[in-house]
């Protein structure tokens, strides 16, 4: 199983914070902070290696509470370090 550091974590969430504008613009459906955490839910995914049987599955339309739920579903059992989230959650808002 792959895992993430604090930093790491923290490198990314920098990165699409950088990148925000480019982001939003080109995945216009849901508010800003829908579409950050949603980005952010497809970087963990792809850098933790998840299998579709790993990665999260969403009924109904997801908003912002479904994201950050699935993120830490995620990152459960994944985490170098016991890192809080929510400090990085709000930087998308």
């Amino acid at each position: 199983m792959t895992t993430i550091s604090e930093a790491e974590f923290a490198r990314i969430v920098n990165g699409i914070i950088d990148d925000r504008e480019t982001i939003i613009k080109h995945n216009p459906l849901g508010s800003d902070e829908e579409i950050l955490l949603w980005m952010l839910l497809s970087c963990l995914i792809s850098y933790l290696n998840l299998s579709d049987l790993e990665t999260p599955c969403f009924s109904g339309v997801p908003n912002a509470d479904t994201y950050r739920d699935a993120i830490r579903f995620v990152l459960n059992d994944r985490r170098v370090d016991d890192f809080e989230l929510d400090r990085y959650f709000a930087s998308f808002a």
